[in-house]
C-alpha cells in the first residue's frame, strides 16, 4: 500500500484500491449505513479543513505536543516492562498509524529496541483482516504481536479484538493506545481524555490514506482490506510534522496517572443513550478523539461537552468545526470524557 510514511516507519498490510472508489457526501453515507449498508463498503470525501481550522490544529500541536509525548513515554516504558525485547507493533489504520509510529521510535530512542510495526485494518462488525494476521502469525511469533490504537472512545474496537485475536492461537487481544478515557484497558498512556492532535485531521495526518474499506467486489478472498491513498494531498501532508512535533518532546522520565478513573466509560455512554432517547449505542461516540471524528466524516446532531471543560483550551480544534458546520453545543455532566459527539438518526430528517 502507498503511504506518505517511510516503510522504516510502518508497513502497510493493505490493498491499494485507489480509483476504484467514488466517495461519497457525508449525507448520502450516513442514509444508507442508518438503512443497514456497512460504513465499510463506503468511503467519505475528505474533508478539506479551512484556514481558521488548519490554525486550531496547529495551536493544539503546539500546546498539547508535551502532554502525547508524555503518553506515549508512559505507554512504551509499560509495554517494556510487560513484553521486553520480544514485541512487533500492530497498529490498527488508520488512527493507531501515527501512535505506532511515535512508539516505535521511542522504543528505539529510550531501550535500543528496534521492533518491527505492521499497520492492519479491523473493521467494526466486519472483524480483523484475516489475511493479514495469517500474513503476520507466519512470520513473528503469534505471542509477539501487540495491537495499538491511538485511543478507546467507548470500547467497540475493543471488543471486536477480543473476538477476532481468539482464532489465532497464542495472539492476545490485548491493546495499547495512548488514551483511554474509558478505563477498558491497563495498556495505556493515559486515562484522561487527552487530545491527540492527529484526531483533528484525516489523511492529511495519516500518511494520506483513507480509513479502511472491505467490499466483495473490490476486495478479493485472498486480499488485504483496502485503502485509497491520496496523492492530490501531497502539498497538503502535515503526517511528518505531527510525528516530528510530538517526538521533539519525547522525555525519559514521564509522569504517570495517579489512579484510574471509576468505572467505565460504556456506563457513561448507557446514560447518555437513555438521557436522549437513543437506543443506538453506535450513534453515541464518546471522547476527543471520537467526537471529532463524527463533525469531520459524519451527521452530527449535537456535540455534549463535559461540564467542568467548557473553557477547556484542548477543544478550541473541535468548537471551531462545530461552528463551521453549525452544530450545536451543550454542556453536559460528563465524567470519564471532555465531550461526546451525537450522530443524526436520519429517520428524524
Amino acid at each position: 500500500m502507498r503511504t506518505s510514511y517511510s516503510r522504516e516507519d510502518v508497513i502497510l498490510l493493505l490493498k491499494d484500491i485507489t480509483g476504484m472508489v467514488a466517495p461519497q457526501p457525508a449525507e448520502e453515507r450516513e442514509k444508507l449505513i442508518q438503512s443497514g449498508k456497512h460504513y465499510s463498503e463506503m468511503l467519505p470525501v475528505e474533508y478539506v479543513p479551512t484556514e481558521a481550522y488548519l490554525q486550531a490544529y496547529h495551536d493544539a500541536l503546539k500546546n498539547y505536543a508535551g502532554p502525547v509525548a508524555n503518553a506515549v513515554g508512559v505507554l512504551a516504558d509499560r509495554i517494556f516492562k510487560q513484553r521486553g525485547r520480544d514485541v512487533v507493533l500492530v497498529s490498527l489504520a488508520r488512527a493507531g498509524i501515527p501512535a505506532g509510529i511515535l512508539l516505535k521510535r521511542y522504543l528505539k530512542k529510550k531501550y535500543r529496541l528496534d521492533v518491527p510495526h505492521y499497520s492492519i485494518s479491523i473493521i467494526r462488525g466486519r472483524g480483523i483482516d484475516g489475511n493479514a494476521m495469517d500474513y503476520l502469525t507466519a512470520r513473528h511469533s503469534p505471542q509477539s504481536l501487540l495491537f495499538v490504537d491511538g485511543w478507546i472512545g467507548k470500547g467497540a474496537i475493543l471488543n471486536e479484538l477480543k473476538k477476532a485475536a481468539a482464532a489465532w492461537e497464542g495472539v492476545s487481544s490485548e491493546l495499547a493506545v495512548l488514551a483511554d478515557p474509558a478505563n477498558a484497558t491497563t495498556l495505556c498512556g493515559t486515562h484522561e481524555d487527552l487530545l491527540i492532535p492527529s484526531s483533528c485531521l484525516n489523511s492529511t495526518v495519516s500518511g494520506l490514506i483513507s480509513r479502511t474499506f472491505l467490499r466483495d467486489d473490490l476486495i478479493g478472498r485472498q486480499d488485504f482490506h483496502g485503502a485509497v491513498y491520496y496523492e492530490e494531498l501531497k502539498a497538503s501532508d502535515l503526517s511528518y510534522a505531527f510525528i516530528h512535533a510530538i517526538e521533539k518532546e519525547f522525555a525519559m522520565e514521564n509522569r504517570r496517572d495517579e489512579r484510574p478513573p471509576e468505572g467505565n466509560g460504556i456506563d457513561e455512554v448507557l446514560k447518555i443513550g437513555k438521557a436522549f432517547g437513543i437506543n443506538d449505542l453506535n450513534l453515541i461516540k464518546p471522547g476527543i478523539g471520537e467526537a471529532t471524528r463524527v463533525l469531520l466524516r459524519r451527521i452530527p446532531w449535537k456535540i455534549l461537552i463535559a461540564e467542568h471543560c467548557q473553557d477547556d483550551p484542548r477543544l478550541a480544534p473541535l468548537i471551531r468545526l462545530a461552528a463551521e458546520k453549525q452544530v450545536p453545543i451543550e454542556p453536559c455532566p460528563l465524567e470519564h470524557y471532555t465531550c461526546c459527539g451525537i450522530i443524526r438518526q436520519m429517520a428524524d430528517t
